[in-house]
C-alpha cells in the first residue's frame, strides 16, 4: 500500500512524525481541510498529468486550478490528466492519496508557486486518510521536485 511506502520514506529521513493519519477521508481539498482544521488553500493538492508519455505531478495550493495556457507554455503540450489506472501504474499512489513522495521511478514532480504564500502546507501521504505537515522549503526538499513553476490560476 502506498501509505507504507511514504511512511518508510519519511522514516528514512527521520521525520515520520510529520505524517498525520485520520479516521476520516482526506481525499479532497475540502475533506483534508476539515480533517486538519485549516483553510483549503493550505492543502497541497497533487495533480497528475501525462507529458511525453511520462507521469508528471504538479503540486498546487488547494484553491488553485491549472491554467491551460500557462501549462502548455511550460510543458509544450496540452494539460492531459492521467486516468485512475494510469495514476496507479505510473505514480504508485491511488487517487485521493496521490502525493509527491515515494513515487515510481520516472515520475517527475513540480511545485506551483501558489504554495509559496504559506508557511505550512499539507500534501497527502499516500492514501485518502493522510497528510504531511511541511513548509514549502521542506516540500521542495522531500518531494525531490525539479522546479517551482507557475501554471495555475485562482
Amino acid at each position: 500500500m502506498a501509505i507504507e511506502k511514504v511512511i518508510e520514506y519519511f522514516e528514512n529521513l527521520g521525520i515520520a512524525e510529520k505524517i498525520k493519519q485520520f479516521e476520516v477521508s482526506s481525499a479532497t481539498v475540502e475533506l483534508a481541510a476539515k480533517a486538519l482544521g485549516c483553510e483549503g488553500a493550505r492543502i497541497a493538492k497533487t495533480l497528475s498529468f501525462l507529458v511525453d508519455d511520462s507521469a508528471v505531478l504538479v503540486v498546487t495550493a488547494g484553491d488553485m486550478k491549472i491554467d491551460n495556457q500557462k501549462f502548455k507554455a511550460f510543458f509544450h503540450t496540452k494539460a492531459k490528466m492521467l486516468t485512475p489506472e494510469q495514476v496507479d501504474a505510473l505514480i504508485g499512489h491511488s487517487i485521493g492519496g496521490v502525493c509527491p513522495f515515494a513515487v515510481n521511478e520516472g515520475c517527475k514532480v513540480y511545485l506551483d508557486e501558489s504554495l509559496k504564500r504559506f508557511d505550512i502546507v499539507y500534501p497527502a501521504a499516500g492514501n485518502a486518510q493522510s497528510a504531511v505537515e511541511l513548509t514549502p522549503d521542506e516540500l521542495e526538499k522531500y518531494s525531490n521536485s525539479l522546479a517551482w513553476i507557475d501554471v495555475c490560476k485562482s
